[in-house]
């Protein structure tokens, strides 16, 4: 199961890289679409920041302390340094999860997660949903975009 969350997070990591990259001008990625809370690049900080934090420093001691509010109020990041952060994070969860095992997933896992107690197992999958449904998002903002300029 770790070794299928771990391709499915890295795939997914990929992919949005490559949603960053496709912005005919990656202004537009700090922009909002009407109707909506975040820019595409702030919620790129967001999952970034969110899966560095539950899995590399949590289940992996990475080391990352998490600053949340800066992943919503950060402006005109360049997509180099978000590259950099996506590589960051690649390795970062690839070495928590390569030393997570079965017995590990079963465990409560070291941080409530929506105020609850939860076993690793339930957070990781909570992580990849979480993961996919912003990934979505950015995919919507992305096209909107496009079509707008």
């Amino acid at each position: 199961m770790v070794a299928y969350i771990k391709s499915i997070l890295i795939r997914d990591l990929n992919k949005l890289q490559e949603e960053l990259h496709l912005y005919k001008d990656t202004a537009e990625m700090w922009t909002l679409v009407p109707g909506t809370t975040n820019s595409a690049g702030n919620l790129a900080l967001h999952l970034i920041g969110n899966l560095r934090h539950f899995i590399g420093n949590e289940l992996g001691q990475s080391g990352y302390v998490r600053n949340r509010d800066e992943e919503f109020s950060s402006k005109g990041v360049a997509i180099s340094e978000i590259d950099q952060l996506i590589q960051a994070c690649i390795e970062e969860i690839s070495k928590a999860l390569d030393t997570t095992t079965p017995e590990i997933l079963t465990q409560i896992f070291p941080k409530d997660v929506g105020g609850l107690k939860r076993d690793t197992e339930y957070v990781l999958l909570h992580l990849l949903a979480h993961f996919s449904y912003h990934l979505g998002q950015i995919n919507y903002h992305r096209r909107m975009k496009s079509t707008n300029s």
